[in-house]
């Protein structure tokens, strides 16, 4: 069976070898054993802490095969970002420069650097091994999340927010990033990449431009790639697009991916999803759900078959899922179908 469990220090080996294998621009997991191990700590104590509002808590989850107890996935939440460091992006805008006299009319995009999303929750460091990417396990890896933030809404900010991989060749070289590198930088992408990582971001703010850059100035290369996401990135965009996230004009300060943005009521897992009286026994439907306990500390979320009784807010599922939630007859689910 496959569950989501919150992580724990005996996952750091293969934390470890998720963080290699995610490669460039998955920022959320460097390659470092001191700052993984700190950040499995941190994900502990997040877990264990009782809170009444967002704050710098960072949920970190892993996606276990039950049958070889591999780990083979990582899925987490920050409750509200920018708290301790900078959160930084590039918003898209425009200036108008015109002459009535001459009749000459023109519109001219531009990033300004800013900090807009400080204090957000984001939903982010998905990740899931080549060898379970079958029978519906992304879609569950990413959608589980919002059954976690239905349940304990106290616990994050009103807006939810996904920065979204943005284009990079196999070696890690952004075009975007190039034309930064040569203008104002002197290190290439995977290394700013993983200092901001790590948390050495003063960099950014000693060394990124402080006034608007005019799109039309960078390179075409650069321009061609703003607000547009790693070909691998599609599927999980088109998911996210399709619970209700958007864009808003935000992009990656490195290589200009899109951050896509939604309000926590009109996300369409949280809106749509049900809280059921569990019944263990034998379940007669097909059905594929996404189904998760109430707990924090112990949260587990699996996708099985269950049987609904809508009218009675009752759904039946098997002694096995059961077993694999940690829940007793009586005892309340989240579901939503998947």
């Amino acid at each position: 069976m496959i569950i989501v469990r919150p992580i724990k220090k005996s996952d750091q080996k293969a934390l470890y070898r998720i963080a290699i294998d995610s490669g460039h621009g998955f920022t959320s997991l460097p390659v470092n054993d001191l700052l993984l191990q700190q950040r499995i700590s941190h994900a502990e104590e997040s877990f264990s802490k009782k809170v009444s509002q967002a704050g710098n808590e960072g949920y970190l989850f892993v996606m276990e095969d039950t049958e070889t107890g591999k780990v083979v996935g990582t899925s987490g939440i920050e409750a509200a970002v920018g708290l301790d460091d900078a959160f930084y992006h590039y918003h898209l805008g425009k200036v108008v420069h015109s002459s009535r006299e001459l009749n000459i009319y023109n519109t001219v995009e531009t990033l300004s650097l800013c900090n807009d999303y400080t204090g957000a929750s984001e939903i982010c460091t998905l990740f899931l091994s080549d060898s379970h990417r079958k029978n519906s396990n992304g879609r569950f890896l990413s959608r589980f999340r919002f059954l976690f933030i239905a349940e304990h809404k106290e616990r994050f900010s009103d807006t939810i927010i996904a920065e979204m991989r943005g284009v990079s060749d196999h070696n890690g070289s952004s075009p975007f990033w190039n034309w930064l590198e040569e203008h104002f930088f002197s290190m290439d992408f995977p290394t700013a990449d993983y200092l901001t990582g790590i948390g050495k971001k003063e960099f950014i703010a000693e060394l990124m431009p402080k006034y608007p850059i005019y799109v039309n100035l960078l390179s075409k290369d650069a321009q061609a790639v703003i607000n547009k996401v790693h070909p691998q990135t599609v599927p999980a965009l088109r998911l996210l697009e399709a619970e209700g996230f958007a864009r808003r004009g935000y992009v990656d300060i490195f290589d200009a991916g899109p951050t896509v943005e939604s309000h926590i009521n009109n996300i369409r897992t949280v809106n749509q999803s049900k809280r059921c009286q569990v019944i263990i026994g034998e379940v007669q439907s097909t059905d594929n759900y996404i189904i998760c306990n109430s707990k924090v500390a112990d949260f587990r979320a699996t996708q099985a078959p269950l049987s609904l009784r809508d009218t009675a807010n009752q759904v039946v599922i098997s002694q096995d899922v059961a077993d694999a939630l940690m829940v007793n007859e009586g005892e309340w689910v989240r579901l939503i179908s998947n």
